[in-house]
C-alpha cells in the first residue's frame, strides 16, 4: 500500500445529468472536474448513474405481462446513450482528470464493450489522476423497477484501490442495505468508502453514518438534484412524468467521518459542489475502541465466502479425445 498522506480534499459533486443525452452530460463533468480541480480537490465523485441518468419516474411501457413500443422507443434512446467501459467516454473523462489532478469516481450507465448485447449495468468508474481507467464496480442488485433496466454485477468488480489518500472502494446505492457487501468493502480495508446513490430520503443519511461508524472510514455520498423541467419533453413515455412532483430529487449529499459525525451537512435543493478536507488519521483513531476486521471481529464464529470470479453463462473448452489403439 502507498504510504497515506495526513490529509486530502475531496470534492462530493451534486448536480444533475443532461438527462438521456450522453454527450451534453459529459461536457458538464468535464466542466465540474475542472472547477474541482481548481478548487484544490484530489478527489472527485459524482453520484449513481450520472451518464447519462437515473431514469427516476420512468416505466419504459412496462407492466407485469407486457411491454410498449413506446416504452422501447425510451430504452432504446437509453442504451444508445450508455457508455462502453473501456471507450471514447472514459477517455474523455480519463483527460478531464489528469488536467485537473485528481482521482475520478464517475457513476455511469455501463453498456458491456465484450459483446453486442443490450444488457446496461449501473457502474461506477474509478480514474486515476493520471487519466487512467482503473476500473469499475457494477452494481450487484438493483433495487425493484430498476432491475428492468439494469442486469446485476458479479464479485468480479468488487475493487479498492490504493491511492496516497487512503484506500478506496465503492457500492452503489441500497447495495449499502447489504450487509455482507459492506463486509466486503471493510475486509479489503476501506478508508474513503463512495456511496453514490438516488436516494433523497432523510433515512439514507442515517445510513451514511452508520456505515462511517460501522467501517471506521470517511463516507462521500453524491446525490442529484432533478426537477421534472429537466426531462427532455419528446421522450416516448412523457406522460408517466405528468403526476410527477417538480423536485424529482432533492439531493442529500454529505460527507461523512469514522465517527459518524458530519464533515459536510448533507446540501438539499440546488446543485452543489461540497468541498472538505478530511484528516485521514482520524481513521486510525476511531479504530481505538472498534475496527470491524481487527479487534472487534470474530473470525472463529463468523466467516463471509467472497465469490470474485467473473460469472460466465458460457465456457469454451478446448476438447481433447484420445485413441487409444492395440497393437
Amino acid at each position: 500500500m502507498a504510504n497515506v498522506n495526513q490529509s486530502v480534499r475531496v470534492a462530493v459533486i451534486q448536480a444533475a445529468s443532461i438527462i438521456m443525452d450522453r454527450d451534453a452530460t459529459i461536457d458538464k463533468a468535464v466542466s465540474l472536474i475542472k472547477q474541482a480541480g481548481e478548487k484544490g480537490a484530489q478527489i472527485v465523485v459524482f453520484p449513481e448513474a450520472f451518464i447519462p441518468a437515473y431514469p427516476r419516474g420512468l416505466s419504459f411501457g412496462t407492466v407485469i405481462g407486457s411491454r410498449t413500443d413506446d416504452g422501447r422507443k425510451d430504452w432504446y434512446r437509453y442504451w444508445e446513450n450508455s457508455i462502453p467501459v473501456p471507450g471514447e467516454a472514459t477517455e474523455q473523462l480519463g483527460e478531464a482528470a489528469r488536467e485537473a489532478g485528481v482521482y475520478l469516481i464517475m457513476g455511469v450507465i455501463e453498456r458491456d464493450s465484450e459483446y453486442s448485447g443490450g444488457t446496461l449495468y449501473c457502474t461506477v468508474i474509478f480514474i486515476g489522476p493520471d487519466g487512467s481507467l482503473l476500473g469499475k464496480h457494477r452494481k450487484l442488485k438493483p433495487t425493484a423497477a430498476e432491475r428492468i433496466v439494469w442486469g446485476e454485477g458479479d464479485g468480479s468488480t468488487l475493487p479498492i484501490f490504493d491511492t496516497p489518500y487512503g484506500k478506496i472502494g465503492a457500492l452503489i446505492c441500497w447495495e449499502n442495505y447489504m450487509p455482507l457487501a459492506r463486509a466486503a468493502m471493510y475486509a479489503q480495508g476501506v478508508q474513503l468508502y463512495i456511496a453514490p446513490t438516488a436516494d433523497a430520503r432523510e433515512s439514507w443519511q442515517s445510513t451514511i453514518r452508520h456505515i462511517a461508524m460501522e467501517g471506521r472510514c470517511f463516507v462521500l455520498s453524491s446525490n442529484q438534484y432533478v426537477t421534472k423541467d429537466m426531462y427532455p419533453e419528446d421522450l416516448a413515455c412523457y406522460d408517466d412524468l405528468v403526476s410527477a412532483p417538480d423536485v424529482m430529487c432533492n439531493g442529500g449529499s454529505a460527507i461523512v467521518g469514522p465517527l459518524g459525525e458530519y464533515v459536510a451537512e448533507p446540501v438539499w435543493g440546488k446543485e452543489e459542489m461540497i468541498i472538505a478536507d478530511l484528516d485521514m488519521r482520524q481513521i486510525a483513531s476511531s479504530q481505538f475502541d472498534f475496527d470491524p476486521v481487527g479487534h472487534y471481529s470474530r473470525p472463529d464464529v463468523f466467516k463471509l465466502f467472497i465469490n470474485k470470479e467473473k460469472q460466465e453463462n458460457i465456457i469454451w473448452s478446448e476438447l481433447t479425445s484420445q485413441c487409444s489403439t492395440n497393437s
